[in-house]
């Protein structure tokens, strides 16, 4: 009987590791670990465009400038810059189209007027030279200074002309225009007709070219003298006369005294 119980228990043994091999293989393998996807870098914020600083190194536009930091339209121009997508675009006039401006001046304008001429000067986006084409097609562009503050625009072969409805002016160079800041310098202050009216004052008239100042020839003659050889000829001198009165009487003694001769013979 001893047998059977060891053939038992053997049997029992190996039907247990075979189920827990069986066990082994049918269970699914582990998940494998899953890498983590690298956040990107953030971009880099936009770099920070300071006005003020490239006006002062360009131009001189130190006259444009005086005025942007007292009307406070600096800080408009900054917050448009730096923190919208359109950008902005500038047109600065040099120092010395300023110090030519006699009329209008912009000593008897208001505070408010000042500050809305000096916002008249700049675009609420960024225009490239190349965009200028397209722009002049378009009619009045707005400006910051809002409302009736249009400027007109043509581009003639390249070269770009405003029109403020006042003053006429062209960019003649560009300052700046990386996006979103374009600064182009102009050659005129621009003054609005919001401003300023309509009475555009005429442009005043080319002075006339003086007379060519002719020299009489050397050996022309005068008048006098002409006048002076005319009467010499046509008027005999008194000498002359004289001699033609006496001439006359001796002919007439010589005729008398003849005839008296003869009446003598005679009788």
């Amino acid at each position: 009987m001893q047998f059977p119980r060891t053939f038992f228990v053997f049997c029992s043994a190996l039907l247990l590791c075979s189920s827990l091999t069986y066990g082994q293989k049918a269970s699914p393998p582990a998940p494998a670990a899953m890498t983590p996807t690298p956040t990107p870098a953030p971009a880099p914020a936009p770099e920070y465009v300071n006005l003020t600083y490239l006006l002062s190194v360009a131009g001189p536009f130190h006259t444009f400038l005086n005025y942007l930091e007292s009307t406070k339209v600096i800080d408009t121009f900054q917050n448009q810059a730096n923190n919208t997508e359109q950008g902005i675009t500038i047109f600065v006039p040099m120092d010395n189209s300023f110090s030519g401006l006699k009329k209008p001046s912009l000593s008897n304008l208001s505070d408010d007027q000042l500050k809305s001429l000096i916002l008249f000067h700049a675009l609420p986006k960024y225009y490239a030279l190349a965009d200028f084409g397209e722009l002049s097609t378009k009619g009045p562009v707005s400006t910051l200074a809002g409302g009736q503050y249009t400027l007109d625009f043509t581009d003639n072969s390249g070269t770009v002309h405003l029109d403020s409805g006042w003053s006429k002016t062209k960019v003649t160079s560009a300052v700046h225009s990386t996006d979103p800041v374009a600064i182009y310098q102009v050659d005129k202050v621009l003054l609005p007709e919001a401003i300023f009216g309509t009475d555009v004052p005429p442009m005043p008239a080319p002075a006339p070219a003086p007379a060519p100042d002719v020299s009489p020839a050397a050996d022309s003659p005068s008048a006098d003298s002409k006048g002076g050889g005319s009467s010499s000829k046509s008027l005999p001198s008194s000498s002359t006369s004289d001699g033609i009165v006496g001439l006359r009487l001796s002919v007439w003694s010589l005729m008398v005294l003849t005839g008296f001769g003869v009446l003598v013979l005679l009788s």
